[in-house]
């Protein structure tokens, strides 16, 4: 079968900035959160790394480079989530985990030092928003690094538990099990010295999933064009053929005028914004425009909803008992 060049060169482009992504994650991770003096542990896989070091370190008295577990674990979950998760999330996510494992083979031997010495905070924080950004780009061209993704995977399969809560619920209980651990291996365990180590834990538990909500979400900001203009016509019709965007056309009344008038109502991207004004000013530059950000437009054309529907309802909202049971969503996938 051949694949036609426009759609090679797309998936392509996808596999490279999934590499990439993964690449500004290990780099977070490695260079800045990993070498902080008060061994910082995050949530995921990489958290969950860290911890089994800590542990081998402490009872056998080796290292356990953060690759091998990670690579491990996630064939393990892999294994155990087959059949709940579906072929295809698990063919997507072993690329995933191939590449995060030698990336972090490659830099943790790199970095043994933090890059802003004496500043663990800087270090945390500019860690986290690499590797916010990182999982972002990630998720942005359908690729998976494995870990939580898998847990959130089958969470969402076997129960109620949103994908973002599950996640959560997952580093919460890595960041936490690691103060446990230290305080069982470490028979001088102070706790006083040790909770820097936790506050810097929870700060990455929120500033990569908001770092990682931006990238993703920055593709998905819409906004709302409210347009008046006696040309109403020659602008919706060159929005629709030029932005390739829809126009509603309602009815209304000028107060002060008391004229009637036409009012164009434009969804769009909010990367789209431009070339809207710029349609809308080369037809009528006196043209009045209202522009509003909405938090998300769902439908043709733009983003599906996504939700775990239950019996159908008739016109006026009403259960429909006497209708077939709607199917449930497909098999989640990154």
């Amino acid at each position: 079968m051949t694949i036609p060049r426009p759609k090679l060169w797309l998936f392509a482009k996808d596999y490279l900035l999934i590499i990439f992504g993964i690449s500004l994650y290990g780099l977070g991770f490695c260079a800045f959160i990993a070498t902080a003096p008060d061994k910082v542990v995050i949530g995921g896989m990489a958290g969950l790394s860290q911890v089994v070091d800590m542990v081998s370190y402490g009872v056998f008295g080796f290292h356990i480079p953060y690759s091998i577990t990670i690579f491990t674990v996630n064939i393990l979950m892999l294994i155990a989530a087959w059949k709940i998760v579906g072929r295809t999330f698990v063919i997507r996510t072993l690329f995933g985990v191939v590449i995060i494992t030698t990336i972090f083979a490659v830099f943790q031997p790199m970095f043994t030092k933090p890059p802003v010495e004496g500043q663990t905070f800087m270090d945390i924080i500019i860690g986290a928003v690499l590797c916010g950004l990182g999982i972002g780009l990630v998720f942005i061209h359908n690729g998976s690094t494995g870990g939580t993704d898998i847990v959130a995977a089958v969470a969402s399969k076997k129960s109620n538990v949103s994908i973002g809560r599950a996640m959560m619920y997952f580093d919460l209980s890595v960041i936490c099990s690691s103060m446990l651990l230290k305080f069982i291996l470490t028979p001088e365990f102070d706790f006083q010295a040790a909770v820097p180590a936790l506050v810097y834990g929870l700060i990455t538990l929120f500033v990569i999933p908001f770092m990682a909500d931006m990238m993703i979400n920055t593709n998905r900001m819409a906004v709302q064009f409210t347009i008046f203009s006696p040309y109403w016509q020659e602008i919706a019709t060159a929005i629709n053929n030029e932005a390739q965007r829809g126009c509603t056309v309602l009815n209304g009344m000028g107060w002060y005028s008391k004229k009637d008038v036409k009012v164009l109502l434009v969804m769009c991207r909010k990367i789209e914004s431009v070339t809207i004004f710029r349609i809308i000013k080369s037809i009528d530059k006196d043209a009045f425009i209202t522009q509003a950000q909405v938090n998300g437009v769902y439908g043709r054309g733009f983003d599906e909803i996504k939700l775990k529907m239950t019996k159908p309802r008739t016109h006026d909202g009403r259960l429909d008992t006497e209708l077939p049971t709607r199917p449930e969503p497909k098999s989640f996938n990154i």
